[in-house]
C-alpha cells in the first residue's frame, strides 16, 4: 500500500509548506487505530486554509485515507486532547518524510511530555470534571438519576485522564488500562459504579462521596495553571479572565470552576462599584493567604 500512496506523498514532500508525512497501518483485523481503514497517510502542514482535509483511496480492496493536518490544528489537539487517536497515530506512525526533524522533535515532546504542557492539560481535565460533578450533583438532588449517572461516568472519565496525566502520561484510548495500574482506587470506583448490585440511587450516592474526596485531594494541582494565571493581576472581571489566550481553552467550563474554587476558599470573590446604586462588579482575585 506505502508504494500505492507513494506518488501522492511524494508530491505533499516536496511542498515547502508540508512539515511531515506519517503512515500509520491496520496491523489487526480490528484495529481501531485506523478507522477500519487499512491505511492513514497523515501529513502535517504549516498553513492551510481549512484545518482538516480528509481524502479516500481504494486499491485492489484496500482502503487509505490521507489526512492533511494544519500544524495549528494538530497542536490544539494536543493540548485540548479532543481527538487522542492522534497521540496513537503520532506514536504509532513510520516517518515517510520529515522537514528540520519536526516530527522526531514531536514525538520527543510527546515522550517527555514537559511539565508546563502537563500543567494545562491538567487544568483542563480538572475543569471539565468539575463541571461533570457539579452537574451531576444537582440532577441526582433533583432525583434525576439517569441523567446523574451519566454525569458520573463522564465526571470518572475525567478524573482517570486527570490521573493518568499527573503521572506524567498522555492518556490513551485505553484509559481505564492505564488507570488500573497507575490509580487503582479510580478503576475500583469505576467498576464499583457500572458493576455493583446496588440501587442506582444509592450507588450514586456512594459515588458521590468518593469522589468528592479524590477531587479535593487533587484541587491545588488541577487548579495550577488557573490560579498561576491569575495571580499575575490583583483581580479579574470574569470577561477578562475568559479572554485571557491561555485561559480560553477552559471556556464553558469557566464559570463552574470559579465558583468551586471561590467555595474551596482558593478565589475570593472582590466587589467593585458599578455606576449603579448598590450594583457591584463581581470580580475574582487568587486568595491573598495563598499567594
Amino acid at each position: 500500500m506505502e508504494d500505492i500512496l507513494r506518488p501522492i506523498y511524494q508530491e505533499r514532500a516536496s511542498q515547502l509548506n508540508t512539515l511531515g508525512v506519517l503512515l500509520v497501518e491496520k496491523r489487526q483485523k480490528s484495529s481501531h487505530i485506523t478507522d477500519s481503514f487499512d491505511v492513514i497517510l497523515l501529513i502535517i502542514v504549516k498553513e492551510s486554509d481549512q484545518p482538516i482535509f480528509i481524502k479516500h483511496y481504494t486499491y485492489n480492496n484496500k482502503k487509505a485515507a490521507m489526512h492533511i493536518i494544519a500544524e495549528t490544528q494538530l497542536q490544539e489537539w494536543l493540548l485540548l486532547g479532543t481527538n487522542r487517536k492522534i497521540f496513537e497515530w503520532i506514536h504509532e506512525a513510520k516517518i515517510l518524510f520529515d522537514r528540520n526533524e519536526y516530527v522526531a522533535n514531536l514525538k520527543i515532546e510527546l515522550r517527555e511530555f514537559p511539565f508546563n504542557g502537563r500543567k494545562i492539560k491538567m487544568g483542563l481535565e480538572f475543569a471539565k470534571l468539575i463541571r461533570r460533578y457539579v452537574d451531576g450533583k444537582a440532577l441526582f438532588e433533583g432525583k434525576q438519576f439517569l441523567d446523574a449517572y451519566n454525569h458520573v461516568v463522564h465526571s470518572l472519565h475525567h478524573l482517570a485522564r486527570l490521573a493518568v496525566i499527573e503521572n506524567g502520561l498522555h492518556p490513551e484510548l485505553t484509559v481505564w488500562h492505564q488507570v488500573k495500574q497507575i490509580e487503582p482506587e479510580i478503576f475500583k470506583l469505576y467498576e464499583e459504579l457500572v458493576n455493583s448490585e446496588e440501587t442506582l440511587e444509592k450507588r450514586l450516592e456512594l459515588l458521590f462521596l468518593a469522589s468528592e474526596f479524590m477531587i479535593h485531594s487533587r484541587t491545588n494541582i488541577g487548579a495550577a495553571h488557573l490560579m498561576d494565571v491569575l495571580s499575575r493581576k490583583e483581580y479579574w472581571l470574569f470577561n477578562e479572565i475568559m479572554n485571557e489566550i491561555e485561559l480560553i481553552p477552559y471556556s464553558v467550563d469557566l464559570s463552574v470552576l470559579l465558583e468551586y474554587l471561590n467555595e474551596k476558599h482558593l478565589l475570593d470573590v472582590v466587589n467593585v462599584e458599578t455606576k449603579g446604586h448598590g450594583v457591584f462588579h463581581r470580580c475574582y482575585r487568587v486568595n491573598k493567604k495563598l499567594s
